[in-house]
């Protein structure tokens, strides 16, 4: 059962993740490398810290060697967006994260990425998809790692430099090193505190960590940044009087970000803070894209540079996609992921991170102070979010109702529009929105909804949600 999601393969460990799967996955790709004349570039492959990530990435090298397809392996725990990075330097066809990423410490998974270091299109992996349900497992060459590496067939690489010194050479150093912010960072456990860590003190900036141990369990918490599970990060911030504190997810392609007053700064207002920062203080010119689930605070403050936002189905190959056709500003979701022009064309909360705290030693205020000069401007934007798991019956009551029957509650609110491009979204005639979708990476059925005001969402969501029976 290999099926690729919105962010690539992922399982729960012994389920469906299994040593069997990882080498069958890896098979199918050798054989659409090979079908599309690729065999010859080399394929990269990097892990996160997720418990089996190390191992998986050698069995998946294994059967690459086997192949004849020469391993580029990155020998250290490593970012999705490093990974990325490294198959859009070197050119590679084809690259590979063992990572579920922002998912609970039970999963693991696998994305791939293809050239140009872009998250790989639904064409690819339908694709791919198909390749491997004709492969038996007789059909599976491996050799040992460490017979592929004797025999030069697996290389490591060590790209951390390179990747660390591109993002340096997008911010302002200079500006950086005058502030001497004080930084508080969390990797949840993940793998981003080298990178963050020495771009930071390379600005001289004043940096402490926390949760930095390799912890398989996360320390028993959802590897994504939020609100509640950067509370910890919050209480320390206001305590030790920091600038700003910085939070990324798993494989540290999300980001969260808590301001010196403690206060959460949601992944919308993230987006809307660097589209500003980017085109009216950098001088920046272009338009946005943003996923059907996220701010249309962006589409106010893109209207008003002269620009325009596009909406997209949820997940970031549509994103990048988009962006590369649009030549935009930068992309992103409401979860913590986004990209800027000019970079890799995938998340990357390291680079988000560096360019926010450009952000704020450019502007001279807190975040806080900037985020409220721009709703004061253009207005306020509230989202309201809710998830919750579900069966399969009740999955398929769900999908009767909302797609077959096409049934919808009785708002309050006069709608304009309904659609069904990836879930279910309703534009209201206020300007507000809300949309039902199923999750992409896991069980999971998600209701998010904007409006003028948070309590005001909370009341839409809650009619949603009684409609539905959730």
């Amino acid at each position: 059962m290999i099926k690729f999601g919105t962010g690539g393969f992922r399982a729960v460990i012994g389920d469906d993740f299994t040593k069997e799967n990882i080498e069958l996955l890896a098979q199918g790709l050798v054989r659409q490398i090979k079908d599309e004349g690729a065999g010859d570039s080399p394929m990269v492959i990097g892990y996160d810290r997720r418990f089996l990530s190390d191992l998986a990435a050698k069995w998946a090298s294994g059967v690459f060697a086997a192949n004849g397809i020469k391993v580029h392996f990155i020998d250290r725990e490593a970012p999705t967006p490093l990974i990325m990075f490294v198959v859009k330097q070197s050119k590679a066809a084809y690259g590979m994260a063992v990572t579920a990423s922002h998912n609970p410490a039970e999963y693991n998974g696998i994305k791939v990425f293809t050239a140009g270091g872009r998250d790989a299109s639904k064409e690819v992996t339908d694709k791919l998809e198909g390749y491997i349900s004709g492969i038996a497992a007789a059909d599976i060459k491996r050799v040992g790692f460490e017979e592929g590496i004797k025999a030069g067939t697996i290389e490591y690489i060590e790209p951390m430099n390179d990747y660390l010194d591109s993002i340096l050479s997008f911010v302002d150093i200079d500006l950086i090193k005058k502030r001497h912010l004080k930084v508080l960072l969390d990797p949840m456990y993940g793998v981003s505190k080298t990178s963050l860590q020495t771009i930071l003190l390379t600005c001289r900036c004043d940096v402490d960590v926390i949760h930095d141990r390799h912890d398989t369990l996360f320390g028993g918490r959802l590897p994504a940044p939020s609100a509640k599970t950067l509370a910890h990060l919050s209480n320390m911030v206001v305590e030790g009087g920091y600038d700003l504190g910085i939070g990324t997810d798993g494989d540290a392609d999300r980001i969260g970000l808590i301001d010196s007053e403690g206060s959460f700064i949601h992944p919308n207002d993230i987006l809307v803070l660097l589209y500003y920062y980017l085109v009216k203080y950098k001088g920046w010119s272009g338009d946005c894209v943003r996923s059907l689930a996220t701010t249309h605070l962006l589409d106010k403050l893109a209207a008003d540079f002269g620009y325009n936002s596009w909406e997209v189905p949820v997940g970031f190959k549509f994103i990048s996609s988009k962006m590369d056709e649009a030549d935009a500003v930068i992309g992103g979701e409401s979860s913590g992921g986004l990209t800027v022009r000019g970079h890799i064309s995938g998340k990357d909360g390291i680079y988000a991170a560096a360019l926010l705290v450009e952000m704020v030693c450019a502007i001279g205020k807190p975040l806080n102070a900037i985020l409220k000069e721009i709703k004061d401007t253009y207005g306020h934007c509230e989202m309201s979010e809710f998830d919750t798991h579900f069966s399969l019956e009740k999955k398929d009551e769900l999908q009767k109702l909302l797609f077959a029957d096409k049934k919808l509650p009785d708002f309050d609110i006069e709608v304009e529009k309904v659609s069904y491009e990836d879930g279910c979204k309703v534009y209201f005639k206020n300007g507000g929105w809300i949309i039902c979708r199923f999750s992409g990476t896991e069980p999971l059925i998600r209701i998010f909804c904007e409006m003028e005001s948070y309590s005001r969402a909370v009341e839409v969501t809650g009619t949603m949600r009684k409609f539905l029976g959730l």
